[in-house]
């Protein structure tokens, strides 16, 4: 297994000799205004410009969408990337909208998905607390609902991909279902702009650090968006024996 982290939340795992692109979000830096409803909007996103080109980014045998943000797909992927490609999304609202932009091989992550003897299993989390940040997505249109995805596979350590959550009951049934070797967060606090927080914190990244104390934890989706209350060196700074945080272009071997 081979995790390369690109920027933000987009990734390019290496599962089973099977290349999966994460969430990709491919603009320029500065390319798009920070979010009306988030912290810092005044400051526009990414921060930061994308480490490698879009060619090699989108050489991959697969796209997996946590959830359809404009912070993890826009349209440059969406010219970048194959029609053809095996488009991995959450639902059948996620898969209607991924097929607008002339995607053929869309499919839904079921229970369990098989794809090239890796199998993705859906886990379900909370874009923070649902019964605060599910009616502020339904007032500005954007949706609420995002996932994780376990993969497995004969020769692999399990993967637990979390997504955009934060730490809640729904992350911890994932870890006691799947029991997972390597766990993926989006750890960058970013925040409402009433200071309320829809990815992991400090806090959260505490409580998974010592929850899942035999897993190796790689804190992700960090220093790029406009709405983050948490930087790598934050995390950096609390010393956690099994918390890594990666570079933009650094690759993590398994």
């Amino acid at each position: 297994m081979q995790i390369h982290q690109i920027r933000s939340a987009t990734l390019i795992i290496t599962y089973n000799n099977k290349r999966f692109l994460i969430d990709p979000w491919l603009m320029p830096k500065n390319y798009m205004e920070g979010f009306e409803a988030g912290l810092n909007s005044n400051i526009r996103q990414p921060r930061v410009e994308l480490p490698v080109g879009i060619e090699e980014i989108v050489n991959v045998d697969a796209v997996i969408l946590t959830h359809y943000h404009p912070d993890h797909f826009d349209d440059f992927a969406a010219k970048a990337l194959n029609k053809d490609i095996p488009f991995f999304v959450q639902s059948e609202v996620d898969l209607k909208n991924i097929q607008s932009f002339g995607f053929k091989d869309v499919r839904v992550i079921k229970e369990e998905t098989d794809f090239a003897g890796v199998k993705l299993y859906k886990t379900n989390c909370q874009h923070g607390r649902r019964e605060i940040i599910k009616p502020l997505c339904e007032e500005i249109g954007m949706p609420y609902e995002s996932m994780g995805v376990v993969f497995k596979a004969q020769n692999e350590k399990t993967l637990y991909l979390a997504g955009d959550t934060i730490w809640c009951n729904e992350v911890q049934d994932a870890l006691a279902e799947y029991c997972p070797d390597v766990i993926i967060i989006n750890a960058c606090g970013a925040a409402t702009i009433t200071n309320e927080k829809i990815i992991m914190d400090i806090q959260d990244v505490k409580t998974i650090s010592n929850y899942a104390r035999k897993s190796i934890i790689i804190a992700s989706h960090m220093d790029t968006v406009s709405h983050l209350t948490v930087t790598r060196n934050h995390i950096k700074k609390l010393n956690l024996k099994n918390v890594i945080v990666p570079e933009d272009n650094e690759v993590l071997s398994f």
